[in-house]
Protein backbone atom coordinates (compact mmCIF):
# COMPACT_ATOMS: atom_id res chain seq x y z
CA UNK A 1 0.00 0.00 0.00
CA UNK A 2 1.08 3.84 -0.32
CA UNK A 3 3.14 4.87 2.72
CA UNK A 4 1.69 7.75 4.69
CA UNK A 5 3.15 11.01 4.85
CA UNK A 6 4.02 12.76 8.60
CA UNK A 7 4.40 15.91 10.13
CA UNK A 8 7.09 17.85 11.46
CA UNK A 9 7.55 15.78 14.77
CA UNK A 10 7.55 12.32 13.12
CA UNK A 11 3.78 11.97 13.95
CA UNK A 12 1.43 10.39 11.05
CA UNK A 13 -0.87 12.81 9.93
CA UNK A 14 -2.07 11.97 6.28
CA UNK A 15 -5.11 10.49 4.96
CA UNK A 16 -5.54 7.24 5.00
CA UNK A 17 -4.70 5.15 1.51
CA UNK A 18 -7.23 2.16 0.83
CA UNK A 19 -5.87 -0.88 0.30
CA UNK A 20 -6.61 -2.49 -2.85
CA UNK A 21 -4.50 -5.67 -2.95
CA UNK A 22 -4.45 -9.70 -3.65
CA UNK A 23 -3.32 -11.21 -1.20
CA UNK A 24 -1.51 -14.71 -2.12
CA UNK A 25 -1.16 -16.99 0.35
CA UNK A 26 -0.04 -16.62 4.28
CA UNK A 27 3.59 -15.73 3.46
CA UNK A 28 3.36 -15.36 -0.47
CA UNK A 29 3.17 -11.91 -2.28
CA UNK A 30 0.57 -9.17 -2.30
CA UNK A 31 -0.12 -7.75 -5.48
CA UNK A 32 -1.97 -4.41 -4.96
CA UNK A 33 -4.39 -2.96 -7.49
CA UNK A 34 -1.98 0.29 -7.23
CA UNK A 35 1.23 -0.89 -6.83
CA UNK A 36 3.05 -3.88 -5.65
CA UNK A 37 3.96 -4.68 -2.21
CA UNK A 38 6.33 -7.24 -1.70
CA UNK A 39 6.73 -10.11 1.26
CA UNK A 40 10.22 -9.23 1.88
CA UNK A 41 12.28 -6.89 3.80
CA UNK A 42 10.91 -3.43 2.18
CA UNK A 43 7.27 -4.49 3.72
CA UNK A 44 6.60 -2.45 6.39
CA UNK A 45 10.38 -1.03 6.45
CA UNK A 46 8.31 2.46 5.80
CA UNK A 47 6.84 2.69 9.20
CA UNK A 48 3.71 1.28 10.46
CA UNK A 49 1.55 2.84 7.61
CA UNK A 50 3.65 0.68 5.10
CA UNK A 51 2.41 -2.28 6.67
CA UNK A 52 -0.05 -4.29 4.58
CA UNK A 53 -3.97 -3.78 5.51
CA UNK A 54 -5.71 -5.00 7.20
CA UNK A 55 -2.79 -5.75 9.21
CA UNK A 56 -2.73 -8.63 10.69
CA UNK A 57 -1.62 -9.13 14.47
CA UNK A 58 -0.81 -11.63 16.32
CA UNK A 59 -2.58 -11.66 19.55
CA UNK A 60 -0.09 -12.41 22.38
CA UNK A 61 1.28 -14.61 19.42
CA UNK A 62 -0.55 -17.26 18.30
CA UNK A 63 -2.40 -17.94 21.68
CA UNK A 64 -5.00 -19.47 20.04
CA UNK A 65 -2.67 -22.75 19.58
CA UNK A 66 0.01 -21.91 22.33
CA UNK A 67 0.34 -20.19 26.24
CA UNK A 68 0.20 -16.68 25.60
CA UNK A 69 3.17 -14.74 26.04
CA UNK A 70 5.86 -17.33 25.10
CA UNK A 71 8.24 -17.55 22.65
CA UNK A 72 6.25 -20.98 21.10
CA UNK A 73 3.21 -18.71 20.80
CA UNK A 74 5.47 -15.39 19.09
CA UNK A 75 6.81 -17.89 17.25
CA UNK A 76 4.27 -19.77 15.51
CA UNK A 77 2.40 -16.21 14.59
CA UNK A 78 5.46 -15.50 12.75
CA UNK A 79 5.56 -18.88 11.00
CA UNK A 80 1.81 -18.33 10.24
CA UNK A 81 2.66 -15.64 8.53
CA UNK A 82 1.22 -12.82 10.82
CA UNK A 83 2.38 -8.82 10.08
CA UNK A 84 3.01 -8.20 13.49
CA UNK A 85 3.29 -9.59 16.78
CA UNK A 86 1.87 -8.78 19.92
CA UNK A 87 5.03 -8.83 22.12
CA UNK A 88 4.77 -8.70 24.43
CA UNK A 89 2.22 -7.20 27.52
CA UNK A 90 4.90 -5.49 29.40
CA UNK A 91 4.83 -5.51 33.90
CA UNK A 92 8.09 -5.48 36.12
CA UNK A 93 9.30 -7.57 38.27
CA UNK A 94 11.00 -6.54 41.66
CA UNK A 95 14.68 -6.00 40.63
CA UNK A 96 13.28 -3.86 37.69
CA UNK A 97 13.04 -6.07 34.66
CA UNK A 98 10.49 -5.64 31.79
CA UNK A 99 8.98 -9.58 31.56
CA UNK A 100 5.87 -10.03 29.30
CA UNK A 101 2.74 -11.22 30.77
CA UNK A 102 -0.68 -10.55 30.11
CA UNK A 103 -1.42 -9.36 34.19
CA UNK A 104 1.07 -8.81 36.86
CA UNK A 105 -0.99 -11.48 38.55
CA UNK A 106 0.49 -15.08 37.15
CA UNK A 107 -1.46 -17.80 38.68
CA UNK A 108 -3.21 -18.08 35.58
CA UNK A 109 -0.88 -18.14 33.56
CA UNK A 110 2.66 -19.84 34.88
CA UNK A 111 2.60 -22.91 37.11
CA UNK A 112 3.56 -20.65 39.91
CA UNK A 113 0.84 -22.14 42.39
CA UNK A 114 2.84 -25.43 41.89
CA UNK A 115 5.84 -23.91 43.77
CA UNK A 116 5.88 -24.15 47.17
CA UNK A 117 8.75 -22.28 47.72
CA UNK A 118 6.46 -19.44 46.62
CA UNK A 119 3.40 -20.43 48.50
CA UNK A 120 3.94 -17.48 50.93
CA UNK A 121 4.07 -14.92 48.24
CA UNK A 122 0.23 -15.43 47.35
CA UNK A 123 -1.60 -12.63 48.57
CA UNK A 124 -4.34 -10.38 47.64
CA UNK A 125 -4.24 -6.24 46.30
CA UNK A 126 -5.96 -3.95 44.54
CA UNK A 127 -5.04 -3.75 40.95
CA UNK A 128 -6.92 -0.58 39.29
CA UNK A 129 -9.66 -0.84 42.17
CA UNK A 130 -10.20 -3.77 42.00
CA UNK A 131 -9.42 -6.96 44.50
CA UNK A 132 -6.97 -9.52 42.91
CA UNK A 133 -5.71 -12.48 44.81
CA UNK A 134 -2.65 -14.25 42.97
CA UNK A 135 1.24 -14.22 42.88
CA UNK A 136 2.31 -10.90 40.91
CA UNK A 137 5.21 -10.28 39.46
CA UNK A 138 6.46 -7.00 41.08
CA UNK A 139 7.31 -9.14 44.13
CA UNK A 140 9.68 -11.54 42.44
CA UNK A 141 12.91 -11.29 40.75
CA UNK A 142 13.81 -12.00 37.37
CA UNK A 143 15.51 -15.06 38.29
CA UNK A 144 12.62 -16.55 40.23
CA UNK A 145 10.20 -16.06 37.53
CA UNK A 146 12.63 -17.52 35.09
CA UNK A 147 12.02 -20.78 38.00
CA UNK A 148 8.64 -20.84 36.40
CA UNK A 149 7.39 -22.26 33.45
CA UNK A 150 3.69 -20.69 31.54
CA UNK A 151 0.99 -22.56 31.48
CA UNK A 152 -2.53 -21.92 29.41
CA UNK A 153 -4.55 -19.16 30.43
CA UNK A 154 -8.06 -20.14 29.01
CA UNK A 155 -7.92 -24.40 29.51
CA UNK A 156 -11.83 -24.56 29.44
CA UNK A 157 -12.38 -23.39 25.93
CA UNK A 158 -8.32 -24.08 24.80
CA UNK A 159 -7.97 -27.79 25.82
CA UNK A 160 -5.70 -29.10 23.62
CA UNK A 161 -3.01 -25.98 24.33
CA UNK A 162 -2.88 -27.72 27.74
CA UNK A 163 -0.14 -29.82 25.86
CA UNK A 164 2.26 -27.01 25.71
CA UNK A 165 2.13 -26.15 29.56
CA UNK A 166 5.32 -26.35 31.30
CA UNK A 167 7.16 -26.06 27.78
CA UNK A 168 8.10 -22.13 27.85
CA UNK A 169 9.66 -19.74 30.22
CA UNK A 170 8.61 -16.17 30.75
CA UNK A 171 10.32 -13.80 28.77
CA UNK A 172 11.76 -10.56 29.39
CA UNK A 173 10.78 -7.57 26.69
CA UNK A 174 15.04 -7.48 25.83
CA UNK A 175 14.83 -11.07 25.12
CA UNK A 176 11.66 -10.24 22.55
CA UNK A 177 14.25 -7.05 20.68
CA UNK A 178 16.50 -9.55 20.38
CA UNK A 179 14.25 -12.18 19.22
CA UNK A 180 12.71 -10.29 16.94
CA UNK A 181 16.20 -8.76 15.62
CA UNK A 182 17.30 -12.63 14.48
CA UNK A 183 13.89 -13.87 13.10
CA UNK A 184 14.42 -10.58 11.16
CA UNK A 185 17.96 -11.76 9.59
CA UNK A 186 16.55 -15.76 9.12
CA UNK A 187 13.41 -14.12 7.49
CA UNK A 188 14.57 -11.64 5.22
CA UNK A 189 11.82 -9.51 5.53
CA UNK A 190 11.50 -6.61 9.26
CA UNK A 191 9.46 -8.35 11.83
CA UNK A 192 6.96 -6.11 13.86
CA UNK A 193 6.20 -6.29 17.66
CA UNK A 194 3.25 -4.06 19.82
CA UNK A 195 4.09 -4.85 23.10
CA UNK A 196 1.29 -2.82 26.06
CA UNK A 197 2.39 -1.37 29.26
CA UNK A 198 0.01 -2.38 31.64
CA UNK A 199 -1.26 -1.05 34.67
CA UNK A 200 1.27 2.05 33.98
CA UNK A 201 0.13 4.03 36.91
CA UNK A 202 -0.09 0.85 39.39
CA UNK A 203 3.19 0.61 38.47
CA UNK A 204 4.54 3.90 38.99
CA UNK A 205 3.00 4.58 42.66
CA UNK A 206 5.57 1.06 43.67
CA UNK A 207 8.39 2.86 41.91
CA UNK A 208 8.17 0.61 39.10
CA UNK A 209 7.86 3.02 36.01
CA UNK A 210 7.19 1.17 33.42
CA UNK A 211 7.68 4.10 30.42
CA UNK A 212 11.51 4.62 31.01
CA UNK A 213 12.28 1.37 31.11
CA UNK A 214 10.50 0.73 28.18
CA UNK A 215 12.69 3.42 26.14
CA UNK A 216 15.83 2.57 27.61
CA UNK A 217 15.56 -0.60 25.86
CA UNK A 218 14.10 0.73 22.60
CA UNK A 219 17.28 3.08 22.72
CA UNK A 220 19.89 0.64 23.24
CA UNK A 221 18.42 -1.60 20.48
CA UNK A 222 17.99 1.03 18.29
CA UNK A 223 14.09 1.45 18.15
CA UNK A 224 12.92 4.38 19.60
CA UNK A 225 12.57 5.85 15.63
CA UNK A 226 9.39 6.89 13.76
CA UNK A 227 9.68 4.37 11.68
CA UNK A 228 11.03 1.70 14.19
CA UNK A 229 9.41 -1.78 13.96
CA UNK A 230 7.90 -1.75 17.38
CA UNK A 231 4.50 -0.42 17.90
CA UNK A 232 3.36 0.41 21.77
CA UNK A 233 0.34 0.61 23.07
CA UNK A 234 -1.97 1.17 26.64
CA UNK A 235 -4.99 1.66 27.71
CA UNK A 236 -4.15 4.56 29.89
CA UNK A 237 -3.59 7.70 27.81
CA UNK A 238 -1.10 9.08 30.15
CA UNK A 239 1.61 6.29 29.72
CA UNK A 240 1.39 7.24 25.60
CA UNK A 241 1.82 11.07 26.34
CA UNK A 242 4.60 9.93 28.31
CA UNK A 243 6.14 7.79 25.80
CA UNK A 244 5.40 10.14 23.21
CA UNK A 245 7.70 12.63 25.08
CA UNK A 246 10.70 9.93 25.49
CA UNK A 247 10.70 7.91 22.04
CA UNK A 248 9.43 8.29 17.96
CA UNK A 249 7.55 5.08 18.01
CA UNK A 250 4.29 4.66 16.91
CA UNK A 251 1.79 4.89 19.37
CA UNK A 252 -1.63 3.44 20.09
CA UNK A 253 -4.00 4.34 22.41
CA UNK A 254 -6.39 1.48 23.55
CA UNK A 255 -10.34 1.79 24.58
CA UNK A 256 -12.47 -0.76 26.23
CA UNK A 257 -15.86 -0.57 27.00
CA UNK A 258 -17.85 2.34 26.23
CA UNK A 259 -19.06 2.87 29.84
CA UNK A 260 -15.83 2.61 31.24
CA UNK A 261 -12.74 4.70 32.01
CA UNK A 262 -9.08 5.00 31.81
CA UNK A 263 -7.85 3.81 35.32
CA UNK A 264 -5.19 7.11 34.84
CA UNK A 265 -8.27 9.15 34.77
CA UNK A 266 -9.96 7.84 37.71
CA UNK A 267 -6.71 8.95 39.63
CA UNK A 268 -6.58 12.00 38.23
CA UNK A 269 -10.17 12.69 38.62
CA UNK A 270 -10.79 13.49 34.92
CA UNK A 271 -14.50 12.22 34.26
CA UNK A 272 -14.56 11.48 30.53
CA UNK A 273 -15.70 7.43 29.70
CA UNK A 274 -14.31 5.74 26.10
CA UNK A 275 -17.67 7.02 25.00
CA UNK A 276 -16.15 10.54 25.33
CA UNK A 277 -12.73 9.80 23.60
CA UNK A 278 -14.45 8.10 20.62
CA UNK A 279 -15.91 11.09 19.87
CA UNK A 280 -14.52 13.63 17.06
CA UNK A 281 -13.20 15.85 20.06
CA UNK A 282 -11.79 12.82 22.30
CA UNK A 283 -10.01 11.60 18.80
CA UNK A 284 -8.70 14.58 17.86
CA UNK A 285 -7.26 14.64 21.86
CA UNK A 286 -6.04 11.49 21.58
CA UNK A 287 -4.24 12.46 17.71
CA UNK A 288 -2.26 15.34 18.82
CA UNK A 289 0.04 12.47 20.95
CA UNK A 290 -0.48 9.28 19.51
CA UNK A 291 -1.17 7.53 15.77
CA UNK A 292 -3.98 5.42 16.23
CA UNK A 293 -6.68 3.79 18.49
CA UNK A 294 -7.03 -0.05 19.67
CA UNK A 295 -10.75 -0.25 20.44
CA UNK A 296 -13.10 -3.06 21.67
CA UNK A 297 -14.28 -4.50 18.62
CA UNK A 298 -17.61 -3.88 20.16
CA UNK A 299 -17.38 0.22 19.78
CA UNK A 300 -17.22 -0.47 15.79
CA UNK A 301 -19.71 -2.80 15.95
CA UNK A 302 -21.92 -2.99 18.90
CA UNK A 303 -24.11 -6.43 19.98
CA UNK A 304 -27.65 -5.97 20.89
CA UNK A 305 -28.66 -8.09 23.91
CA UNK A 306 -28.83 -11.24 22.82
CA UNK A 307 -25.00 -10.57 21.74
CA UNK A 308 -25.82 -10.18 17.43
CA UNK A 309 -24.11 -8.08 15.62
CA UNK A 310 -26.10 -4.48 14.76
CA UNK A 311 -25.08 -1.62 12.57
CA UNK A 312 -21.48 -0.29 12.84
CA UNK A 313 -20.64 2.82 14.45
CA UNK A 314 -19.01 6.04 12.86
CA UNK A 315 -15.83 5.13 14.70
CA UNK A 316 -13.99 4.20 11.71
CA UNK A 317 -14.75 7.33 9.48
CA UNK A 318 -14.32 9.51 12.65
CA UNK A 319 -10.75 7.87 14.17
CA UNK A 320 -9.70 8.44 10.17
CA UNK A 321 -10.86 11.90 9.74
CA UNK A 322 -8.38 12.66 12.40
CA UNK A 323 -5.51 10.77 11.34
CA UNK A 324 -5.69 7.93 13.37
CA UNK A 325 -5.35 3.94 12.43
CA UNK A 326 -7.74 1.61 13.93
CA UNK A 327 -6.32 -2.04 15.44
CA UNK A 328 -9.70 -3.45 16.94
CA UNK A 329 -9.18 -6.21 19.75
CA UNK A 330 -9.89 -9.53 19.93
CA UNK A 331 -10.75 -11.65 17.02
CA UNK A 332 -10.95 -15.58 18.63
CA UNK A 333 -12.08 -18.53 16.85
CA UNK A 334 -13.89 -20.21 19.50
CA UNK A 335 -17.86 -20.31 19.63
CA UNK A 336 -17.76 -17.93 23.12
CA UNK A 337 -15.85 -15.31 21.71
CA UNK A 338 -17.93 -14.62 18.84
CA UNK A 339 -20.94 -12.58 18.06
CA UNK A 340 -23.96 -14.76 18.90
CA UNK A 341 -25.07 -14.45 15.03
CA UNK A 342 -21.56 -16.63 14.04
CA UNK A 343 -21.60 -19.26 16.46
CA UNK A 344 -22.02 -23.03 15.61
CA UNK A 345 -23.59 -24.77 18.51
CA UNK A 346 -22.79 -24.39 21.97
CA UNK A 347 -19.61 -26.53 22.59
CA UNK A 348 -16.90 -23.72 24.26
CA UNK A 349 -13.85 -25.33 22.24
CA UNK A 350 -15.35 -25.65 19.09
CA UNK A 351 -14.96 -22.85 16.38
CA UNK A 352 -17.97 -20.86 15.11
CA UNK A 353 -17.81 -18.68 11.86
CA UNK A 354 -14.64 -17.05 12.10
CA UNK A 355 -14.85 -16.12 8.26
CA UNK A 356 -17.95 -14.75 8.57
CA UNK A 357 -17.23 -12.87 11.49
CA UNK A 358 -13.99 -11.34 9.98
CA UNK A 359 -15.78 -10.30 6.65
CA UNK A 360 -18.14 -7.90 8.80
CA UNK A 361 -15.53 -6.32 9.95
CA UNK A 362 -12.89 -5.72 7.52
CA UNK A 363 -16.09 -4.13 6.02
CA UNK A 364 -16.34 -1.34 8.53
CA UNK A 365 -12.99 -0.28 6.98
CA UNK A 366 -10.39 -1.47 10.14
CA UNK A 367 -7.00 -0.36 9.80
CA UNK A 368 -5.60 -3.92 11.11
CA UNK A 369 -7.42 -6.09 13.55
CA UNK A 370 -5.73 -8.41 16.86
CA UNK A 371 -6.16 -12.32 16.51
CA UNK A 372 -4.81 -14.87 18.19
CA UNK A 373 -5.89 -17.33 15.33
CA UNK A 374 -3.19 -15.38 12.66
CA UNK A 375 -3.84 -18.79 10.33
CA UNK A 376 -7.60 -17.86 10.05
CA UNK A 377 -7.45 -14.06 9.68
CA UNK A 378 -4.61 -14.00 7.18
CA UNK A 379 -7.41 -16.11 5.14
CA UNK A 380 -10.14 -13.71 5.70
CA UNK A 381 -8.01 -10.90 4.58
CA UNK A 382 -7.65 -12.55 1.43
CA UNK A 383 -10.94 -13.58 1.21
CA UNK A 384 -11.34 -9.91 1.73
CA UNK A 385 -9.76 -8.33 -1.14
CA UNK A 386 -10.22 -10.67 -3.33
CA UNK A 387 -13.65 -10.79 -2.95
Amino acid sequence: MVAQESDGQGRGTARRALLGAAVLGAGGAVLGATGTARADGRQGSGGYRSLLKPTVIGHRGASGYRPEHTFGSYQLALDMGADVVEAGDLVPTKDGHLVCRHEPEIGGTTDVAAHPEFADRKTTKTLDGVATTGWFTEDFTLAELKTLRAVERIPANRPHNTLYDGRWEIPTFEEVLRWQDEQTRKRGKQVWIYPETKHPTYFRKLGLGLEERVAKLLRKYGKDGKNAPVILQSFEPSSMQRLNKLVDNPLVVLLSGASSRPWDFVEAGDPRTVADLVKPEGLKWIASYAQGIGPTLDLVIPKDASGNLTTPTTLVADAHKAGLILHPYTMRNENPFLPANFRKGTDPTAYGDAFGAFKTYFATGIDGVFSDNADTALLARADFVNG
